[in-house]
């Protein structure tokens, strides 16, 4: 007994009584058990939610009515079942949803696009009031899809002009309120305060630095130029600032190279250039935005070379290359920003006669669409490889709120016929 208590004392830090730990030594162990503990259970909330973990927190009916839906997003099904789960996952006070508009909107061509396309598979097909279907009169003129060439397109915007139930500027008399036209004007007045500004210190430039007074390139753009051109061109025709629009226009058509190399952010490019061209064509019907927004609009697609189809944030506008953003969550995709290219890419499908850029914001719909959504609402991280919802995060400002605008600015857009951007808008509202 003595020489086992002589050996245990040669041991450095250990009493012979018990075996016991020093203090600072039992300190040290229980910080590192108490870090174990932790790392676990935040990797258990990082993690994409599955089925196991909803068994361990969720109550049985719970975990079962999630588990099927779950199940609905990700196998596959033939028709009739997708069309009787849309119905369950349907809100059941969707009839209050429905428009309380006096009269029914008669829904005209706005444009002539002279092919009837068809997709090969039934779960992409388009939406009628999206693709605008030929109903020129002269149907015999009218040419197969598979034999024609979408450079060979060209969108009819005199027929447009002339669908239209109000020209772009309206035609509602002007008022006698002198104090409505005092506020137009100090408005206009500020509107070309602030653009004479950029065009002395800044012009061709991404942004104005109002107190240095010199303009700045910024990365979002991926080297394109005049952001502040493009997307000013809407405002500068509405507020009938003729000279100015004139100037950016010439801009657009000398300057505007598309030709660049950079990394560039695919929702800004979307909503600043392709919606500014997009805009300032169908106010003007100059031909060169047209042209612009859909040469434009095919350097993005590569950005939607995914397994879901679920574009990522940043795209090489030169080589196609494309990746996440790094502070997403594990590689994740933006819900504000994937969700947010609806309406301009309709329009280009109209413009071009090209359903590819229709095919692709679709695929986001009906993805967001059949997806568990936890209270309701759609989470701001989506993974573009697996599919599911990389935490359930939710915002309705910064990361999600355009997404919901784009919802219901699709119903409106397409004459109040999209009920399905409707009704997942209003699905979220409840």
């Amino acid at each position: 007994m003595q020489i086992k208590k002589m050996f245990l004392r040669k041991i450095s830090g250990i009493f012979p009584a018990g075996f016991g730990l020093r203090l600072s030594q039992k300190f040290v162990f229980l910080l590192f058990l108490s870090g174990f503990i932790t790392l676990c259970f935040g990797t258990l909330f990082l993690l994409p939610d599955t089925s196991k973990f909803r068994r361990i927190f969720l109550s049985s009916t719970q975990s079962q009515n999630g588990e099927r839906l779950h199940n609905y997003a990700s196998k596959k099904m033939n028709k009739k079942t997708v069309e009787d789960q849309k119905s369950l996952l349907r809100n059941t006070n969707q009839e209050k949803w429905r428009s309380k508009d006096k009269f029914d909107v008669d829904v005209k061509p706005l444009g002539f696009i002279a092919s009837n396309y068809k997709t090969q598979k039934e779960d992409m097909s388009l939406n009628r009031e999206h693709i605008v279907s030929a109903k020129a009169k002269n149907k015999e003129s009218m040419i197969p899809a598979a034999q024609k060439n979408h450079a060979d397109f060209v969108f009819d915007y005199k027929a447009f002009k002339k669908s239209l139930k109000y020209p772009p500027l309206g035609n509602q008399p002007e008022s006698n309120d002198s104090e409505i036209w005092e506020k137009r004007n100090k408005i206009k007045e500020m509107m070309k305060f602030a653009w004479e500004s950029y065009k002395r210190y800044a012009w061709g430039e991404n942004e104005l630095r109002p107190v240095t007074k010199d303009g700045h390139f910024g990365s979002l753009f991926g080297g394109l130029k005049g952001a502040t051109i493009v997307d000013a061109l809407d405002t500068l025709y509405i507020m009938d600032l003729k000279e100015e629009f004139e100037d950016a226009s010439k801009w657009v058509e000398d300057s505007l190279d598309l030709n660049v190399n950079g990394e560039a952010s695919l929702f800004e490019v979307n909503i600043r250039y392709i919606g500014g061209l997009l805009s300032a064509y169908y106010l003007s019907g100059k031909e060169v935005f047209r042209e612009k927004a859909i040469a434009l609009g095919k350097k993005l697609l590569p950005a939607f070379s995914t397994p879901t189809g679920i574009p990522r944030g940043i795209i090489n506008l030169g080589n196609g290359l494309n990746w996440s953003w790094g502070w997403a969550s594990a590689g994740s995709s933006i819900l504000a920003e994937f969700g947010t290219l609806h309406l301009e890419f309709l329009k280009l499908s109209e413009l071009s006669g090209d359903p590819v850029f229709t095919e692709k914001v679709n695929t986001i719909r009906r993805i967001l669409k059949k997806m568990e959504k936890p209270h309701g609402l759609y989470p701001n991280y989506f993974s573009p490889v697996s599919g599911s919802w990389v935490q359930h995060h939710v915002s309705l400002g910064g990361l999600g709120d355009s997404f919901y605008e784009y919802l219901i600015k699709s119903w409106l857009m397409s004459a109040k016929q999209d009920n399905e951007g409707k009704g997942m808008y209003y699905e979220a509202v409840e």
